[in-house]
């Protein structure tokens, strides 16, 4: 039997035309690229020592990792992967064997599991930073097949130009339907300077915000058009309540970016946080264009309620239609009757907050008033109704991935 969320999500799932987003049925890991290098750096030479080089393996799964995701395939993230490690006492830095890599697949439960190493050899003498080679493969457990290995070369420096073919040639392997002509792949894929991505993977592993941001920053100065940094650094002001400077980030992120409906949900979250409710719904309204999450339909509500706008309670109708066993989406349509007069349908809201959340005290009073038929009455913020005003109740984590596996799962299952 389906769980209730997932139940209740059916229906908007077959709302969603197939052609909309050529979304697959396999699920896919990207395993952490091993470094393979041996040769310390050379007196003189450009090339960094190999220990100085474990960020380029980052940097090598995470293109893959979009890749992949951006064409369909349901990915896991990079925590996801990291726990299946943990879960199997295995060294993320060391090349897995190929029995623990179709461990790691059963254990993540994917279909699909890219693996790999790279090694970098110093260019004394040139003013080269050195060469690169990169090995991939893939693990396919459905088929019981492993791919022969794939190999791409170059120039360290041209780590962008490798990594965007090598992220191709697996694309073409894991759902070869939804892999676009390479040269379509590529206009699609933005030149990131060397230094920049460096930076940015440093951020991503960086163990303090601290240290996060001080990379992340650099990353943003080094490459002004680079998206991934913005995004991690409106992360962190938002962690932070500070809304402005959140928004501020969030807002560089572009269309042509894996993260542009992530960072749309939480840039609605900081401009309705600083006021900007108009804002706010604009942003979220950018994701319930493509995919129904209840969570993003509770803030886009959430905004229209506190603009007074009667759309506010379809809104919230459709975000408890997802999911009607949380009792937030009950509290805040209820919240919204309320506002509205409609005493009835609102009393019957919070009558099923109080069903899940016995000791809901918001819900209680709000019920009480809904008795009693007694509306919010009109004031300045000393009035003794203020404390009743934008009590819309808030999501805060986006969960596009899980509704994107769902989706697959039942595709892999239709006759």
């Amino acid at each position: 039997m389906l769980p209730v969320r997932t139940a209740c999500w059916l229906w908007v799932l077959l709302a969603i035309p197939t052609a909309a987003l050529a979304w697959g049925a396999d699920s896919a890991a990207v395993l952490p690229f091993s470094n393979t290098s041996t040769v310390a750096a050379a007196p003189g030479a450009a090339t960094p020592a190999a220990s100085n080089l474990d960020w380029v393996g980052e940097s090598i799964t995470g293109t893959i990792r979009e890749a992949l995701a951006s064409h369909g395939v349901v990915t896991l993230e990079r925590d996801d992967v990291l726990d299946g490690y943990h879960r199997l006492r295995l060294r993320p830095n060391l090349e897995p064997s190929a029995a623990s890599v179709l461990k790691l697949g059963e254990t993540l439960d994917v279909e699909q599991i890219v693996s790999g190493t790279f090694s970098a050899a110093p260019a004394a003498g040139t003013e080269s930073k050195g060469s690169l080679k990169v090995v991939a493969r893939i693990a396919d457990r459905h088929r019981m097949r492993q791919s022969p290995e794939f190999r791409e070369t170059g120039a360290l420096e041209d780590l962008a130009t490798i990594e965007a073919h090598l992220a191709w040639r697996a694309l073409q392997l894991v759902a070869p339907q939804a892999a676009p002509p390479e040269a379509e792949f590529r206009s699609l894929r933005s030149s990131i300077r060397l230094d920049a991505e460096e930076s940015y993977v440093r951020g991503l592993l960086a163990a303090s915000p601290d240290q996060k941001e001080k990379y992340f920053l650099q990353a943003a100065r080094l490459d002004p058009g680079y998206a991934h940094p913005c995004f991690q650094l409106g992360l962190l002001h938002l962690a932070r309540k500070e809304y402005r400077m959140a928004a501020d980030w969030l807002e560089r992120v572009g269309a042509s970016d894996a993260h542009y409906r992530e960072a749309n949900f939480y840039l609605g979250l900081a401009r309705l946080e600083a006021g900007d409710a108009a804002g706010a719904q604009k942003a979220f309204q950018v994701i319930t264009a493509t995919v129904p999450l209840s969570e993003v339909f509770n803030n886009l509500a959430a905004a229209e309620n506190r603009r007074n706008l009667p759309q506010a309670v379809d809104d919230f109708r459709k975000a408890l239609d997802g999911d009607p066993n949380d009792p937030d989406y009950h509290f805040n349509l209820g919240y919204a009757l309320f506002k509205r007069g409609d005493f009835t349908a609102a009393a019957e809201r919070f009558r099923a907050v109080l069903e899940r959340v016995p000791d809901d005290q918001m819900a209680t009073l709000l019920l009480g008033r809904c008795l009693k038929k007694q509306g919010l009455r009109p004031g300045d913020a000393r009035s003794p109704d203020a404390r009743l005003q934008t009590l819309e109740r808030l999501k805060r984590n986006y969960q596009e991935r899980a509704y994107w596996q769902l989706k697959a799962a039942l595709e892999s299952k239709s006759p």
